[in-house]
């Protein structure tokens, strides 16, 4: 049973810096596709950074480009964002995707993902 379980979301100022964590279980982390998407009130869910799927190469939204970083932990079955120099418009639910199979850019599009898992918050305010 595939299951996906995000934590590190907080209220953080303009500038500062959070790493989110996604704990995967059920399926082998470091061939599948995995992917961070994100959702802000009013807003449709947009892709943020992902892993594709057999080559392992990361993407990153135009808009996170320099800022956030993802890598993962096989041994620990995680994968990470690292959110620097955050801004108010980087406010939104955070959640981590898994798939078998996304190839190339298309790890950025959520509607390639059959498992979620349920969001943690990030608010940046001062």
């Amino acid at each position: 049973q595939v299951q996906l379980v995000e934590s590190g979301g907080d209220l953080v100022q303009p500038g500062g810096s959070l790493r989110l964590s996604c704990v995967a279980s059920g399926f082998p982390l470091n061939s599948y596709a995995i992917g961070w998407f994100r959702q802000a009130p009013g807003k449709e869910r947009e892709g943020v950074s992902c892993f594709s799927s057999m080559t392992g190469r990361t993407y990153y939204a135009d808009s996170v480009k320099d800022r956030f970083t993802i890598s993962r932990d096989n041994a620990k079955k995680t994968v990470y964002l690292r959110l620097n120099n955050l801004k108010p418009e980087d406010t939104a639910v955070y959640y981590c995707a898994a798939d078998p199979v996304i190839y190339g850019t298309s790890c950025l599009s959520d509607g390639h993902y059959d498992y979620w898992g349920q969001g943690t918050q990030v608010t940046v305010s001062s």
